[in-house]
């Protein structure tokens, strides 16, 4: 069975909830479409985040990379179109900080996403699931993992569906800082296995 790796992340900055963790740990070997999810949680961590990324991608030579991440005051899923070769924000869960530094000094600028995601959006759309695509994976962690994935895969010239969605707060972190849009988690989980499903499907 062909196999797709799920990540999200641990929590970070003022989010003491992240809601990708425990989707990916929910989902952890369920079959979704012809996917096998294997699900794994990543650190916020500049130095470390993409080369872990990178190891499970040796490891398990999966079919399909999704990463997931909390866009914390976006009201949509937001599949991304593009990662740019930057890393840039606030400091991460490791103290490190990054002003407009290159994730790989000869790497291209950008690298689209390779996941069908206008399909994403459509599908979920349709089960009253509000979504988009959005133009800006920012230049955080998110971006980072995304850059990396679709870089390392350019290299070896292989042809896999992978990219990044970011999700809202669920109903839990708006509890704690009450401005935050917020889903259920049940939502949010619910979204990204339908989004697996357009994967499965368009693979």
């Amino acid at each position: 069975m062909n196999t797709l790796l799920l990540t999200g992340f641990e929590p970070f900055l003022n989010f003491s909830i992240n809601p990708t963790e425990e989707i990916v740990k929910e989902l952890d070997g369920q079959v979704i479409g012809s996917f096998k999810i294997i699900g794994k949680v990543l650190p916020v961590d500049f130095k470390n985040a993409g080369n872990e990324l990178l190891n499970l991608f040796d490891t398990y030579n999966p079919s399909a990379v999704v990463s997931l991440g909390l866009a914390g005051g976006r009201s949509k899923i937001t599949p991304e179109r593009i990662a740019i070769n930057c890393n840039d924000g606030a400091a991460d869960n490791k103290g490190n900080k990054f002003v407009g530094a290159k994730i790989d000094l000869e790497g291209p600028d950008g690298l689209f996403s390779t996941l069908p995601i206008q399909k994403i959006v459509d599908v979920l759309n349709e089960h009253h699931l509000p979504a988009e695509i959005s133009n800006s994976a920012g230049a955080y962690l998110c971006n980072n993992v995304m850059y990396q994935m679709l870089n390392e895969l350019q290299k070896l010239r292989k042809q896999i569906p992978s990219g990044f969605i970011h999700i809202p707060a669920s109903h839990e972190l708006a509890v704690i800082d009450q401005k935050l849009p917020s889903w259920s988690q049940r939502d949010l989980t619910d979204a990204i296995k339908l989004a697996i499903e357009v994967i499965s499907h368009n693979d």
